[in-house]
């Protein structure tokens, strides 16, 4: 029987590849989880399309997203700690600009909402966004793939471009502030 619990986590510490047993509220820890967390509303948000672009571009940055968190916890000294490259944040540039030739030009902010599927995109944006902001902080402190932040940083524009996308595609209006 395969047991999915060991117990090491129990007194509040993690293992990474490069770093050894972490604290769990560490900086490094908490990327760690908002890298995971953003990979799981992606996943959400894969079930709630029915766009095939959308949800394969989706299933392509799933896999990107498993390898950023790689990335992170992977120390200096592990040379393979690079792995997310340059084409990894000019696929996520070429996606967004892809998706986004179709919608009309944005003139106003936009409120996350919308069909369920823009709305679930909209909450992975948002989980992007503090994991970038999460992955500055940390590379103020430890030295982090530079390209981690620029991929962190496109990924959440493209999840905005596919939640504008999918409500242009399902007919639903977007929100705005009424300011």
């Amino acid at each position: 029987m395969t047991r999915y619990y060991t117990g090491r986590g129990d007194k509040g510490e993690t293992d990474t590849m490069g770093f050894g047993r972490i604290s769990k509220d560490t900086m490094l820890a908490n990327l760690l989880g908002d890298i995971d967390e953003l990979n799981s509303v992606v996943g959400v948000s894969i079930a709630n399309t029915t766009d095939e672009k959308v949800a394969g571009a989706m299933k392509v940055l799933q896999d990107k997203l498993f390898t950023a968190g790689s990335d992170a916890a992977s120390s200096d000294a592990n040379k393979a700690a690079k792995r997310i490259k340059e084409s990894d944040v000019k696929w996520l540039e070429e996606q967004t600009d892809d998706i986004s030739s179709s919608l009309p030009e944005l003139k106003k902010f936009v409120l996350p909402g919308g069909s369920v599927s823009a709305a679930y995109l909209h909450l992975a944006r948002s989980v992007a966004r503090r994991a970038e902001r999460t992955a500055v902080s940390l590379s103020k402190k430890q030295s982090l793939n530079p390209n981690l932040l620029s991929f962190l940083n496109r990924t959440s524009s493209l999840l905005f471009v596919c939640a504008l996308y999918m409500n242009k595609k399902e007919g639903v209006e977007e929100y705005h502030p009424t300011y």
